[in-house]
């Protein structure tokens, strides 16, 4: 299998800490979806990352399908629950994280444009969904085994660190605090960090 990625990628980092939960061998391919890079415009024609490629020769394309996927191959515990009650609520706390990603990562990239009344009012709509769902999860009950939406708690806040270090989410948030410092504990999110700034 190979992934296309970036270290930097908070999406990508979520398939890489899935991996790492199974212990399965990725071989990782850098990719700069910037830069229309051709190794990895022939499996993903969207030019996003990550992009996996199966060793069947399927082009998976999006990091929820990824993650079910090399979840799905690994022999850990799994992270996406049976159907029922516990895979609604996880998939319910994951689509909160992506949430936050969807708003903090295209936030970001408004910072290179100059800030007319529509841009500066788009991010500050991507703020407030930010702020707002960062204090939503403070109410989760994030106890039990890590699951798919736990797992994306912690890459969200260490995506929320890396980029938005200026406005600390830590501040009011004391049960989120110690549940990101207690899962920052282990190897799959340790070893999966974006690198420093």
């Amino acid at each position: 299998m190979k992934l296309h990625y970036s270290p930097t990628s908070p999406y990508a980092r979520k398939a890489l800490a899935v991996a790492k939960h199974h212990g399965l061998a990725i071989e990782l391919v850098a990719s700069n979806p910037s830069q229309n890079p051709a190794h990895l415009l022939a499996v993903n024609p969207l030019c996003k990352i990550p992009s996996l490629e199966t060793d069947d020769g399927v082009a998976l394309n999006d990091s929820p399908i990824i993650c079910e996927y090399l979840d799905h191959l690994g022999q850990g515990p799994k992270l996406f629950p049976a159907p029922g009650p516990a895979r609604w609520r996880a998939l319910a706390l994951a689509a909160l994280t992506d949430g936050i990603l969807d708003a903090a990562v295209p936030r970001r990239g408004q910072q290179a444009f100059p800030m007319d009344e529509g841009r500066s009012a788009m991010v500050g709509r991507f703020q407030s969904a930010m702020s707002r769902t960062v204090d939503a999860l403070e109410g989760v009950d994030l106890s039990g085994p890590l699951d798919i939406g736990k797992l994306g708690v912690v890459v969200a806040l260490g995506y929320l660190d890396f980029r938005y270090a200026q406005e600390p989410w830590r501040p009011g948030h004391p049960k989120l605090e110690a549940f990101y410092a207690e899962q920052m504990k282990n190897p799959i999110f340790s070893e999966t960090a974006p690198p420093p700034a």
